[in-house]
């Protein structure tokens, strides 16, 4: 199986990004890691052996990103609007350097936003906010509401709200999508969420698969049996659902 890895110096970022890409060929999956997550992190979870047929075969291949949480959602010491405010400068460099490199590298038309637990609320937000750029998302046990607290989670704005926070936050937005462009540009979009029965945010994902059944968006909201918010859950999903 192919495997490379890349690294340059992110101007968006003013820091170094590293990636790894798995496969020679087929739909193009940006791989979004966990909460503060690493590159190598979905070879290390199984997840990439799980699809080794699939990448095998040339029918996907997959863009493994790193994340910046720890400078962004999760740093914590940071003003809240910093937070969001460093997540638009990593989009940025998801949108206008990875995205470009996928699409030199391989020409297939169909690319896949996908990832687990916090990696999957990337996926979404990002998807969401540009379905333009999308085919698919593929989303697994995750939140979509960054404001929400739950059990331990809690906000992760520490209560402050703007339209930055709005717009990062897909169960905010989606049901307020009026626009009949954007509405047919999610409309084209193959959307999958998966959770467990006893996941904290099962109330989240139903309540935002709600608001895209809201504006006719069809989709595919899979609820496993326990908490299925581990590797051993998510390589079954991914053989399933990606």
């Amino acid at each position: 199986m192919n495997r490379e890895y890349h690294k340059w110096h992110s101007p968006r970022l003013d820091r170094e990004m590293e990636l790894l890409v798995f496969g020679h060929a087929g739909a193009k999956v940006l791989v979004f890691p966990t909460r503060c997550g690493r590159f190598y992190e979905y070879e290390e979870m199984g997840l990439v052996g799980a699809l080794h047929p699939k990448i095998e075969q040339g029918k996907l291949q997959l863009y493994c990103v790193d994340s910046v949480d720890e400078e962004s959602f999760y740093c914590f010491w940071s003003q809240p609007g910093d937070r969001v405010h460093r997540h638009r400068r990593y989009e940025d460099y998801v949108l206008h350097e990875v995205l470009p490199l996928m699409g030199a590298k391989n020409p297939h038309p169909c690319v896949i936003a996908h990832g687990c637990s916090f990696g999957a609320f990337h996926a979404v937000n990002l998807a969401f906010r540009y379905p333009q750029a999308f085919h698919k998302v593929t989303a697994l046990s995750s939140r979509y509401d960054p404001t929400l607290e739950v059990e331990h989670f809690h906000n992760l704005f520490d209560g402050h709200y703007d339209e930055h926070v709005y717009y990062h936050s897909p169960s905010h937005f989606v049901p307020n999508l009026n626009d009949a462009r954007v509405q047919d540009q999610f409309r084209r979009l193959d959307i999958v969420l998966a959770v467990g029965d006893q996941d904290p945010f099962l109330d989240n994902n139903r309540q935002l698969s709600a608001a895209l059944w809201g504006k006719g968006v069809w989709h595919a909201l899979h609820v496993w049996q326990g908490r299925a918010h581990s590797p051993k859950h998510w390589r079954k999903m991914v053989e399933l659902y990606v």
